[in-house]
């Protein structure tokens, strides 16, 4: 009997490995032919894996001062910055609303909410243009982050209701009776406790941006209007002339500020657990 839980205990172990270490692979491997490529002298034909690698930074300057890098970069980061606030601020009122309120229409609304995000964005492109040419708004990144923010909303409400529903009603009712308004329960109860989801909602609101392709490419013709990942699908959209290297090296760049961004949000993943709470 004890051989045999010994046995399937091995198994597991060694099956979880084994899915981890292909995992891994799958993950570090184009990781390691993007940064390789990136610092390779001179221009590169193809994505591959090679170890003779002269490693210099020619490309990443190159990013600054042959092409309109810096510029995509700038117009992303702005786009990113703003969406993240107001998508994230829009997002944390209107979960803690339909967490802690009943109102006319509330679980119509939500309904309505779900069956949103049944429709891909790829079916309301056509509707997104339309909608740019009729308020002059092609190649303006306002537009841009309206739709961003718009598109985001519905689930993300959805998500951050239902981490307020953890969150005790007890707390509200016990600061209601200290004399505690709606804003200070809001600020000064509730919201410290949900920190964590409130950090991933920020961090996917900033991501987002510098991720998508198709509804920028849609939207943006110009090219000093255009955003990283449209930028750099320039770079590799020419069969005869591919600047693979400086691909890789633009690549790179764009984690510099998601990765800052995470590891500034990273402690309240977990802090906001226990910020707040019954005390006395």
């Amino acid at each position: 009997m004890n051989n045999s839980i010994k046995l399937k205990r091995r198994l597991t172990q060694t099956l979880t490995y084994l899915y981890l270490i292909g995992l891994s692979i799958v993950i570090i491997y184009p990781l390691l032919i993007t940064i390789m490529s990136a610092f390779k002298a001179g221009n590169v034909a193809a994505f591959k894996l090679d170890s003779n690698i002269d490693f210099n930074f020619d490309n990443f300057k190159g990013l600054f001062t042959e092409t309109l890098y810096g510029t995509w970069y700038l117009n992303t980061l702005i786009i990113a910055l703003i969406t993240m606030v107001v998508q994230t601020s829009i997002i944390v009122l209107a979960g803690y609303a339909y967490s802690r309120y009943n109102f006319l229409a509330r679980k119509q609304s939500l309904v309505f909410f779900l069956i949103i995000q049944m429709v891909p964005t790829m079916a309301a492109l056509t509707a997104f243009f339309v909608m740019a040419l009729m308020l002059n708004a092609l190649n303006h990144s306002w537009f841009l982050i309206f739709l961003y923010v718009g598109g985001g909303i519905p689930m993300n409400a959805w998500l951050m209701k239902g981490y307020f529903d953890t969150v005790p009603m007890s707390l509200d009712e016990s600061a209601k009776l200290d004399g505690a308004g709606h804003f200070r329960r809001f600020w000064q109860i509730v919201l410290p406790l949900v920190r964590p989801m409130v950090a991933v909602q920020a961090l996917w609101a900033f991501m987002g941006p510098f991720g998508d392709y198709i509804l920028s490419s849609f939207l943006l013709r110009e090219k000093e209007y255009f955003t990283v990942a449209v930028g750099l699908q320039t770079f590799v959209s020419n069969a005869k002339n591919l600047k693979i290297a400086y691909f890789s090296a633009g690549a790179i760049l764009i984690a510099l500020p998601i990765c800052t961004l995470f590891f500034f949000l990273q402690k309240n993943f977990v802090s906001g657990l226990t910020s707040g709470g019954d005390k006395g």
